[in-house]
């Protein structure tokens, strides 16, 4: 199936510097997020304590149940709106378990006395220690660095360390800023979003890996033709797959984040930002690092 017209020459190549601008804009509107917020905001697997999902019979505001909430022992409790339920909430706080036996039937029974009897239903309690959830984060960030480090050594024996280097960066590009939007938007960073970050580094890799593939097949077929000739060739005549794949990928992932519900609304997110990055990254960041590569190596000393 062709979308695009063999024969198509678009200039990826010559828009580079404002591809470049581009993400580092986002790059840096990311980081600065993540500073003004000191650092990513982690979800009870990674933070620890217990977190309570309670579904109500009546509207009801996230101020009114804190404020149901105060006379408890339960430090500073974050209640949030949770999904598309209006009446549902999730109750963060930061304790143990040790410390919050019956924690649900102690939220229940509170909550009963503004709301009435009946009126209020624990749906969800979960709760981890700061230990496990510290060795959980850990994990997930060591999880992706061998991941990383991987794909470096098998893109390396199979293509050239340039290339393997072309594609790590493209690869980090795409994590930092699907980290940022997170900070952006305020959304937590849990064990579903690690997986999220490896299947997007999986979903970028494979369409950078595609573009490589034909750029390493075109180096021999035109030898003759200037490196950047050759980019702009290789990258124009994968681009039917690329909109095909990418834009089949990205209705699943906008169904599932429009219609899946609050319980993969973050990794739905997440898959949707990377997505449109890691097919962006292949084109404009993977590539034109192979240029970049090339200029130095053929710059007299």
């Amino acid at each position: 199936m062709q979308l695009i017209k063999p024969g198509i020459n678009i200039d990826f190549i010559g828009k580079r510097k404002f591809a470049l601008i581009i993400s580092l804009v986002l790059i840096l509107v990311g980081l600065a997020s993540l500073v003004r917020h000191g650092g990513p905001h982690y979800g009870i697997d990674f933070a620890g304590g217990t977190l309570v999902q309670v579904q109500f019979e009546r509207q009801t505001s996230a101020a009114e149940i804190n404020n149901a909430l105060t006379d408890l022992d339960l430090g500073s409790p974050v209640v949030q709106r949770f999904g598309d339920d209006s009446n549902e909430f999730l109750i963060r706080v930061e304790r143990t378990t040790g410390e919050l036996q019956g924690i649900s039937v102690l939220i229940t029974e509170t909550l009963e006395q503004t709301y009435g009897v009946g009126q209020v239903e624990v749906r969800r309690v979960e709760m981890v220690g700061p230990q496990v959830g510290r060795d959980l984060r850990n994990k997930g960030m060591w999880a992706i660095f061998y991941a990383m480090l991987g794909i470096l050594a098998y893109i390396s024996w199979r293509f050239e360390f340039r290339f393997a280097i072309g594609a790590i960066i493209a690869l980090f590009h795409d994590v930092v800023i699907t980290l940022g939007m997170f900070s952006l938007f305020a959304k937590e960073i849990d064990l579903p979003i690690i997986a999220a970050f490896l299947a997007i580094i999986g979903y970028s890799l494979n369409d950078t890996i595609i573009v490589y593939d034909r750029i390493r097949e075109n180096l021999g077929k035109h030898n003759k033709e200037s490196f950047t000739f050759i980019l702009n060739r290789s990258i124009n005549e994968t681009l039917s797959r690329t909109i095909i794949t990418s834009g089949t990928t990205l209705l699943v992932v906008l169904s599932l984040f429009v219609l899946g519900g609050g319980v993969i609304h973050n990794f739905a997110f997440a898959m949707l930002v990377g997505v449109l990055v890691g097919t962006y990254s292949s084109i404009f960041v993977a590539s034109p690092l192979l240029l970049l590569w090339q200029k130095k190596a053929v710059k007299p000393a």
